[in-house]
């Protein structure tokens, strides 16, 4: 395993929920990143992010590692979610909130 990829599997697997954005959950980057960043806030979950334009190794990294092009890319429990748009989707139809809760991730409204 290459040291960016042992990298990016000990902030996966140290983290029950990684969001790595563009920019940090208070300054993002993109509006993609703020709209991961919404809706992770909006379900009251405590997660950790990892701002990818500090780092260009773990910015080309995360998408072999997930084997996913794009970036914000959330993790919840070691398991790659996906991105923004897959977020929303799962967030407006209550499948976001239920993989929090199935996964044993507290959230302010539990």
């Amino acid at each position: 395993m290459s040291d960016v990829n042992q990298r990016l599997a000990d902030i996966v697997e140290k983290n029950d929920v990684v969001l790595f954005m563009k920019g940090t959950p208070l300054f993002p980057q993109c509006g993609f990143s703020n709209r991961a960043v919404s809706i992770l806030d909006h379900c009251g979950v405590t997660y950790e992010s990892v701002d990818v334009l500090q780092d260009m190794e773990i910015r080309q990294g995360i998408k072999s590692f997930s084997d996913w092009p794009t970036i914000p890319q959330l993790y919840v429990k070691g398991e790659f979610v996906g991105g923004s748009d897959i977020m929303m989707e799962m967030f407006e139809a209550g499948e976001l909130q239920t993989l929090f809760s199935d996964q044993g991730v507290p959230t302010t409204a539990s």
